[in-house]
């Protein structure tokens, strides 16, 4: 049976820096201590950091072979836990496709936390690892290096939490996983619909640049945009209940447009709705990103957890575009909400709306002014009605 919660404890090394080189890695029980599974490997002449990165994508296979779904990955390479986490550059092309499937890894559970330890905090996996780069130096281990993983049982409270999670949802109806399928067509009247807007043209787009929070206003086109888009809104719904956006006024001005043609609603500002925060991205060219942050960028492209360098991972963003979409569910049952925000916030509602995976975000290309519409039931279900209309935009 699959376990829910581990902990990683991840090393690497070489005799030489670069010399024989291995490493070891250990997956425990948090709540125990006891160990699930072991990996170690020598890995031939390489250099700590290729070896420490070994170790953490070994651990992280190992961890998703048992079944985990929540990891805490433990070392005492402030290099490979600080670069995973964003905060670091990863400036050694030989280190940027190992962080890149390390990130990949990262994608499969629900949660990863990395954290530095003191070496003497990680004896169990730098006794693997020694062991391998013995015998990546020719010498005999002393003892084991390798056990496979093993099946092991859930600890009760995780199968009560598990269980106590399943019946909430089916109590109540908002767990998408157990809200009942249907062919069927629903009932429009009984939703609560959103109408999504991404804001107008900025400067930042036509010029490919990463925008985040800066504030940026909108083009002439842009405004050109916003009004046409007003129109297409006040087609849809002549009459909302409310206009909400984020703060930024590539937003408001999208959404002050709108607000006048759809019965004047005053434009509410909302926090969760705001774009991404970038980092230190925020206002370069997508091409000067790859070429100063190649590593992370791959990366950040292999995994929603993965932060900018002081940016927000989108894990984050997803978090709180959700929190936004919920309350607006339960303020509004029934009635029609505009929503204008940026292109990753609302990548992420239609995401999670068609219950897609990562990839989707990568694949669904959303212009500035483009309209979605959504429907969100009390029961949990939801209907995408359109994605990305820009009809509205053509003879501008």
């Amino acid at each position: 049976m699959a376990v829910r919660a581990v902990v990683v404890e991840a090393d690497g090394g070489s005799r030489g820096n670069p010399g024989p080189a291995g490493y070891g890695a250990v997956v425990r029980d948090p709540a125990t201590g006891e160990v699930l599974a072991e990996r170690a490997e020598s890995i031939g002449t390489a250099t700590n950091n290729v070896a420490e990165y070994r170790g953490l994508i070994a651990g992280l296979e190992a961890a998703a072979e048992l079944g985990a779904a929540e990891v805490e990955a433990r070392m005492d390479s402030k290099l490979v836990v600080e670069q995973m986490c964003g905060r670091w550059q990863i400036k050694n092309p030989g280190l940027r496709p190992l962080a890149a499937q390390a990130a990949g890894l990262v994608g499969r559970f629900a949660s990863v936390r990395f954290s530095w330890v003191p070496r003497e905090r990680n004896k169990h996996a730098d006794a693997l690892a020694n062991a391998a780069m013995d015998a990546a130096a020719g010498l005999t281990p002393t003892g084991p290096v390798v056990q496979p993983p093993r099946e092991v049982a859930v600890p009760e409270p995780a199968v009560r939490e598990v269980a106590a999670r399943a019946a909430t949802g089916r109590a109540t109806g908002t767990d998408p996983a157990t809200t009942p399928a249907s062919w069927e067509p629903r009932p429009t009247e009984e939703a609560t619909r959103l109408i999504l807007v991404r804001h107008g043209e900025t400067e930042r787009t036509v010029q490919k640049r990463y925008s985040g929070r800066g504030d940026v206003p909108l083009t002439d086109r842009g405004r050109a945009q916003a009004r046409a888009t007003a129109a297409r809104v006040a087609a849809l719904a002549p009459s909302v209940a409310a206009v909400v956006s984020s703060p930024l006024s590539r937003c408001t001005a999208t959404a002050e447009a709108i607000a006048a043609l759809v019965g004047n609603p005053p434009v509410r500002p909302d926090d969760d709705l705001i774009e991404c925060d970038f980092g230190v991205w925020e206002g370069r060219t997508f091409a000067e990103v790859r070429d100063g942050w190649a590593g992370e960028l791959d990366a950040w492209l292999a995994s929603t957890r993965i932060a900018p360098p002081e940016g927000e991972s989108f894990t984050a963003v997803a978090e709180r575009t959700g929190r936004a979409v919920d309350s607006l569910r339960k303020a509004y049952p029934g009635e029609t909400v505009v929503v204008v925000s940026h292109v990753s916030p609302i990548k992420l509602v239609l995401r999670d709306a068609l219950a897609a995976g990562d990839a989707f975000l990568h694949r669904l290309y959303l212009d500035t002014a483009g309209v979605s519409v959504l429907d969100l039931y009390p029961d949990g279900g939801v209907a995408v009605r359109s994605v990305n209309d820009t009809a509205h935009l053509s003879d501008l």
